[in-house]
């Protein structure tokens, strides 16, 4: 395929960014490097020409330098267009850096970099950056800033693979979910709606009923890959067949979970978190945080939890998704978790920091509109998916909160729905005055749904009100739902003791099971955060009488590594 060897050839195709170098950059995406910057930059960095269609980062590839142009300039294409083409994404000219979040990340890269005009680049190792992110803080945040907003602005313009299938196929909706919770670029062709998928298919020698597939780099076909699979090729850290035993294991990569990693690693303990599905948490799942310490503008889940885990990498951490806990043992003296795979991971000490997750409606055919109407998320991705479409929000708390005032932002108008008639009642002030100010917000109390109509798409929602009776019907063409969540520990029930809704009890309402399965009373308290099982701590939303707060969350992971040195100078 040609390329275009000019800013003015490069026209942008739908959807794209503005490719024109000079264009104001009010997100922090494209800052320009100062002299001084490029300085420092350049102890450990290499300059070299560069000419004309020279390719510096090709899609699909590991990131493992990072550029600055000096002179020329570089464009950023997108080689997986659905249209057979390739897009320019953005035009760089001096001053300017490449790469996005993978290169801080490790991941393979989402987007090619090609010369368009001769020029002069500064080459800098990847591991060189990372260790200025991790200690020059005025490059740390001009960098990470613009790799977290050039993330953003990937995964809304759909590059990255390409994932193809059926929206009623439940290994669609699950590739979806992967890729939308690690925020990874991609698009989603609807083998149901786009006219384009059966010919893409063809032209792949794939069949309609060997989907869902992923196409990663325009060419390369995975059919129903695993989670695991498509993280390996993207580059996502999964488990692999270490016996290594780790100081500090850590299962669950939400807000206290990425926090006792930190902590950890920090502390020098040899720390590996296992996270089933994706960095971030339910915390993740938040448009924006507008109450925890330190960010008064606010912070998106997302940027947080990216944040936590590079910062968790500079201290050594390993942070592994797709690595699902099924099962708990001892052995050796060692705590020993085994994996979904047939994999274990075995460590001295243990933070169970799996949180919770979210209730479903039961609502007949309910099922049948989740992931292409209805969402248990308000991200970016999902509100470009509403486009300016009313939707209905169901739940009374601080998440159901923060969706409203983010979605009304988006979209035509909102309906709350609540089943009391008090939106203080379990709701932060602050989003409770900015939702009765908003012109676009209707909060229905007193209300539930009963009935969702519509079958490939949500068309409306038929509701009743549980004092009078009365029914009403609602249009919207999506449904939000945060009506609580359950702790995530079956697989823990034999193992520690567990309260009567499945939260881990710790501290001195926990009882030491001995292997025999008898229980006792432990002749001295347990430490505020251990389990019944010495060694095993809980932190976060899956402990017992926790406070659902993101800060409490990371609070309680870093007590939680408090009480682990604690625990190992005892033994």
């Amino acid at each position: 395929m040609s390329t275009r060897t000019s800013s003015e050839d490069a026209t942008p195709a739908r959807g794209t960014l503005a490719v024109d170098d000079e264009t104001p950059d009010d997100a922090g995406a494209f800052p320009r490097l100062t002299d001084e910057q490029v300085a420092t930059l350049e102890v450990g960095g290499t300059r070299r020409s560069v000419h004309t269609g020279e390719v510096l980062i090709t899609e699909g590839t590991p990131s493992r330098e990072f550029f600055v142009i000096i002179s020329g300039r570089v464009a950023v294409i997108d080689e997986g267009d659905s249209d057979g083409g390739r897009r320019v994404l953005r035009v760089h000219g001096p001053g300017r850096f490449l790469g996005e979040l993978g290169l801080l990340e490790g991941q393979m890269a989402f987007f090619t970099a090609e010369a368009i005009e001769d020029g002069e680049v500064l080459v800098v190792p990847a591991a060189r950056v990372r260790e200025l992110v991790a200690h020059d803080q005025v490059l740390s945040d001009l960098i990470l800033r613009a790799y977290l907003v050039r993330r953003h602005l990937l995964i809304g313009l759909g590059a990255g693979f390409r994932i193809i299938g059926s929206c009623y196929s439940p290994d669609t909706l699950r590739l979806r979910e992967f890729a939308m919770r690690n925020r990874l670029p991609h698009r989603w062709i609807d083998l149901e709606q786009d006219q384009r998928a059966e010919q893409l298919l063809r032209s792949l020698h794939v069949a309609p009923e060997d989907t869902p597939v992923v196409i990663w780099h325009g060419e390369r076909v995975l059919r129903n890959p695993t989670n695991a699979e498509l993280a390996r090729i993207v580059g996502l850290a999964v488990p692999d067949e270490s016996q290594d035993v780790f100081d500090l294991v850590v299962v669950g990569a939400g807000p206290a979970g990425l926090a006792a990693s930190v902590y950890g690693a920090s502390d020098g303990l040899n720390t590996v978190t296992l996270e089933s599905m994706a960095a971030g948490g339910q915390a993740s799942t938040s448009s924006r945080i507008e109450n925890y310490l330190g960010f008064p503008a606010g912070v998106s889940g997302s940027e947080l939890a990216e944040r936590a885990v590079i910062q968790a990498g500079k201290f050594g951490a390993r942070v592994l998704v797709s690595a699902e806990v099924t099962g708990f043992e001892s052995e050796g003296g060692n705590h020993v978790l085994r994996l979904a795979d047939g994999g274990a991971v075995r460590g001295r000490a243990v933070v169970l920091a799996t949180g919770a997750r979210y209730r479903k409606l039961t609502v007949p055919g309910i099922e049948a509109l989740e992931g292409t109407s209805v969402y248990y998320a308000a991200t970016h991705q999902e509100a470009q998916m509403c486009a300016t479409d009313p939707v209905g929000i169901v739940g009374g708390g601080n998440s159901a909160g923060q969706a409203t005032v983010f979605l009304a932002e988006q979209v035509s108008h909102v309906h709350l729905l609540i089943r009391g008639d008090d939106l203080g009642k379990s709701m932060s002030r602050y989003l409770v005055d900015q939702i009765e100010q908003h012109p676009r917000v209707t909060v229905h109390r007193n209300t539930e749904v009963r009935a969702v109509h519509g079958t490939k798409y949500l068309d409306g929602l038929g509701v009743e009100d549980n004092r009078t009776g009365a029914q009403d019907t609602i249009q919207a063409r999506a449904l939000f739902v945060f009506i609580g969540a359950t702790p995530q520990t079956a697989w823990l029930a034999d193992a520690i003791a567990l309260d009567d809704h499945g939260f881990v009890l710790t501290g001195k309402d926990a009882v030491h099971i001995h292997r025999d399965g008898h229980r006792s009373t432990s002749a001295e308290p347990s430490r505020t955060l251990e389990t019944s099982r010495p060694g095993l701590f809980a932190a976060g939303d899956v402990r017992r009488s926790s406070v659902k707060r993101v800060a409490s969350a990371v609070g309680e992971g870093a007590m939680a590594v408090r009480q682990i040195h604690e625990y190992f100078a005892g033994r």
